[in-house]
């Protein structure tokens, strides 16, 4: 798997083991809803400074979006 591939799934599988929707992530990343739909479906890929927003957004370090997919989800569940 990429890392673009482990991006896209550890931010969805993040915002929803948070229980946040995409509009409360875009609001609190600063940006707009399509984009995290587009990066939750691996249409975009973030540059480094969004990635950084987005994880802050998350409250997670920024390397937990790089990280194998399953290993984030299964912390963010704990």
């Amino acid at each position: 798997m990429s890392l673009s591939d482990n991006v896209s799934r550890n931010i969805l599988a993040l915002r929803e083991a948070k229980k946040l929707t995409q509009s409360v992530l875009a609001k609190k990343a600063k940006v707009s809803v399509s984009y995290v739909s587009m990066l939750e479906r691996g249409v975009r890929v973030p540059p480094l400074e969004t990635l950084e927003v987005i994880a802050k957004a998350l409250g997670v370090p920024p390397l937990d979006l790089l990280q194998p997919a399953g290993k984030v989800a299964r912390r963010a569940r704990r």
